[in-house]
């Protein structure tokens, strides 16, 4: 069974989720490194794809989006924050 890299899922997630890429990788760079996601402050909605915060989607794409993170960094975090 091959056994994919953190870069792999990390690329994975940012296609399945539409993600802007080069803010998801700081993103999960920073949560990496503390070892948790946090969805306070803008470096989360930064990630998200373009969308208006009044959109009735957009909380449930940002809840969802932030449930794969964490389990990205839960599982990847020992790495220290390399991706």
């Amino acid at each position: 069974m091959h056994k994919r890299s953190s870069s792999e899922r990390l690329q994975e997630l940012i296609t399945t989720e539409s993600l802007n890429a080069e803010a998801a990788k700081r993103y999960i760079t920073t949560s990496l490194k503390r070892e948790f996601a946090s969805e306070n402050g803008t470096e989360l909605n930064a990630v998200l794809p373009k969308m208006s915060p009044l959109n009735p989607q957009f909380l449930t794409k940002k809840q969802t989006v932030l449930q794969k993170i964490a389990a990205f960094i839960e599982k990847f975090k020992g790495v220290g924050g390399q991706l």
